[in-house]
């Protein structure tokens, strides 16, 4: 059980209500999280803003490469199995290469790059060396793709808190971070 309350998908603000409105016609569902944080409208509005704007920059396999990172570098189960299920059914990752991302790595080498300097970014709480970036350069990303791949780890890590902050009850199906890889 969560120890934030989840309001019901009709129970959240009135003013949450378009918002949650527009997270379920994209997903065809509201997701947990997006009710735990619909209790704060400008939680909510910051959060799809900011994850609308991120969605049109990189790559939907290499977003989602970095959010399965992210997820495991945080011990965040929730969003472990969110990112897992849509990495697989949405990118269309397979499971050899989310198992790779968990690790900070990838099988693509452009990719192995991005997601590698995002684990960096989030173990070392930004403070990469320049051998670190100069491999994220050296591997063809632009210093405003280099900007998205941090803006991408951190909308993550904002939700991986959220979710572990709040043990946010897992609504897809379950991968623990804990879990051997």
């Amino acid at each position: 059980m969560s120890r934030l309350a989840i309001p019901a998908r009709d129970a959240a603000p009135a003013a949450s209500q378009p918002l949650l409105d527009a997270v379920e016609k994209q997903l065809g569902v509201v997701p947990n999280l997006y009710r735990l944080v619909a209790s704060s409208t400008p939680a909510l509005q910051g959060l799809l803003g900011f994850g609308g704007a991120l969605a049109k920059t990189l790559d939907v396999k290499t977003r989602e490469r970095i959010a399965i990172a992210v997820a495991q570098a945080n011990g965040c189960d929730y969003c472990l199995s969110a990112h897992t299920y849509l990495g697989l059914n949405l990118a269309k990752i397979d499971a050899a290469e989310i198992a790779l991302n968990r690790q900070g790595g990838s099988s693509d080498p452009k990719a192995n790059a991005a997601v590698h300097f995002a684990r960096l970014v989030v173990d070392t709480r930004g403070k990469v060396s320049d051998m670190d970036l100069a491999a994220v350069k050296t591997a063809g990303f632009s210093d405003a793709q280099i900007i998205e791949i941090v803006s991408v780890a951190v909308e993550n890590v904002l939700t991986n808190f959220l979710n572990n902050v709040a043990e946010t009850e897992i609504d897809f199906p379950v991968v623990r971070a804990a879990d051997a890889i």
